[in-house]
């Protein structure tokens, strides 16, 4: 598996908080299966980016922690009109890789207006925006037209991991269900920030999408598609059949 959504890098903002701890999560990562990890410190109002101090932190985790997972440069960039502007300006900066996806995140309390003109900003400049957990933001919940309507203009979708096991809730649950239900989740992330609560662990959330909507989406979501990312190619045109989940099902 590949994980392109992860705060294991020390310091840089509320994820691992000593190089000791993000050793632990990376080596949690591969025991539980995940070969790639893309380290997305945030980009917002309280913490600032630094790409520099990014990738120093990325060689000394890989250095501390082995070869496995192999660990990547990208940022979970919040939703504001300088950040999105300097990424229209210096699309490597943020990018997944240095490549052309690039991780958005929406604000808890307001979604503008022209969110959809911000997105297709991104996609002129040769980005491929990716929605971080809009199955986890109270306001995206209540929007999933908006979401579909996005996706069918070139949006990418990222669900968290934990959200289909019911860990962020019954409305975040169901909102992934229906989302991953209406083909519309790219990629599951793991959107780790330490070992007990939020961690990177994703073998048990594959395993749940696999049973539940069969094992051609979860290979899709969590392996193919973030590949992709990485390497900064298109994904995949060819459509797969998600297998819904029967009510009365006894599993």
């Amino acid at each position: 598996m590949i994980d392109i959504h992860s705060h294991i890098l020390p310091g840089l903002d509320d994820g691992a908080k000593t190089l000791e701890e993000a050793v632990a999560m990376v080596r949690m990562a591969a025991a539980a299966g995940t070969t790639d990890i893309v380290a997305t410190p945030h980009a917002n109002q309280e913490y600032v980016f630094d790409p520099h101090a990014v990738e120093r932190k990325i060689s000394e985790l890989q250095a501390a922690a082995g070869e496995s997972p192999r660990i990547y440069f990208g940022c979970d960039l919040h939703l504001m009109p300088e950040s999105i502007d300097d990424a229209l300006h210096a699309r490597e900066k943020y990018s997944i890789n240095h490549k052309c996806y690039q991780l958005v995140e929406f604000s808890d309390f307001f979604i503008p207006k022209n969110a959809d003109e911000i997105l297709a900003g991104l996609r002129h400049a040769h980005l491929r925006p990716i929605v971080t957990h809009p199955e986890r933001n109270q306001l995206l919940q209540n929007r999933l037209d908006d979401l579909e309507a996005w996706v069918a203009e070139g949006a990418l979708l990222q669900v968290t991991a934990a959200s289909f096991l019911g860990r962020f809730g019954r409305t975040a649950k169901r909102v992934s269900d229906e989302l991953m239900g209406r083909g519309l989740v790219h990629f599951v992330a793991s959107d780790a920030h330490d070992l007990k609560w939020r961690t990177t662990a994703l073998d048990e959330s594959y395993r749940y999408v696999a049973r539940t909507f069969g094992e051609e989406a979860a290979a899709r979501v969590f392996e193919e598609n973030p590949q992709a990312a990485i390497s900064g190619v298109p994904l995949s045109a060819t459509p797969i059949a998600i297998k819904r989940r029967r009510w009365y099902s006894l599993r």
